[in-house]
């Protein structure tokens, strides 16, 4: 058993590994009372008159546990692993550094928002935000939900919107990380491919200093692919990233056989 969690644990690529692990050690921490759960808020006037620095991240991956809080953020952490390992081993395969990047460009937009909103936590923006962008370069695959529902993965982001504003109330902040992941996509990708546009977004060299690309150029990079199909005995398991028991975003392509 334990060398199976170990395997498993080994297969989570390394930047959603580590973004993983903090947001497990960040919401325990201040449930056992070893961290002071408001120290790790975004709050204005501590950050910027007493130089808290660190609200921002501690912000990211942080989540307050409670009985009625516990459901919501293991199915943050579900979608956090899915999603994120998706982007990292496929898009972003073998590129740390640009998917730092875009992680790094939606979490300063969610940090801004956040000021200027007063959203205290941001781990529901910046999954969401994760979340969209996958769904965008995978638009025409096929995602089930719950209840058996089948619906293509552009749709998924508005589907969750929709079923946490019935179970959960509000959706504003839902809609914030949907439109900071939309940000990211159309920068990245849409304008240069439909307007002709040059692109407003690279990744800087320093980032590529530290986690260099683990194969060559990969042809392609930054052009969203118009669907994934399965691939030749990709079956029921297509789209990567496990997802183990769960069927609710899974992006199991369809008609493999």
């Amino acid at each position: 058993m334990s060398n199976e969690i170990g395997d498993w644990f080994r297969s989570i690529p390394f930047v959603t590994r580590w973004w993983f692990i903090l947001s497990i050690a960040l919401p325990l921490l201040g449930r056992i009372g070893i961290l002071n759960p408001y120290w790790m808020l975004l709050v204005w006037e501590p950050f910027f008159y007493r130089f808290q620095i660190w609200r921002p991240l501690t912000a990211l991956f942080f989540f307050p546990l409670s009985p009625s809080s516990g459901f919501h953020y293991l199915l943050n952490l579900y979608f956090l692993y899915n999603y994120s390992t998706r982007l990292e081993s496929g898009t972003f395969f073998g590129r740390p550094a640009d998917y730092l990047f875009m992680l790094g460009f939606c979490w300063l937009s969610l940090v801004i928002i956040g000021f200027l909103a007063e959203i205290m936590l941001l781990m529901d923006l910046m999954i969401l935000s994760v979340l969209y962008v996958w769904c965008q370069l995978n638009r025409d695959q096929i995602v089930q939900f719950w209840f058996g529902t089948q619906f293509k993965a552009m749709y998924l982001p508005w589907v969750l919107l929709a079923f946490n504003m019935i179970i959960r109330g509000g959706g504003f902040t839902d809609v914030l990380g949907i439109l900071v992941g939309h940000l990211y996509f159309f920068l990245m990708f849409k304008y240069p491919q439909d307007f002709g546009g040059r692109r407003l977004l690279s990744t800087p060299q320093i980032l590529y200093n530290y986690f260099p690309n683990e194969r060559g150029t990969v042809s392609g990079f930054g052009v969203a692919p118009a669907s994934r199909r399965a691939q030749a005995g990709g079956g029921g398991g297509g789209g990567g990233g496990g997802g183990g028991g769960y069927q609710w975003g899974r992006g199991n392509e369809l008609g493999g056989n």
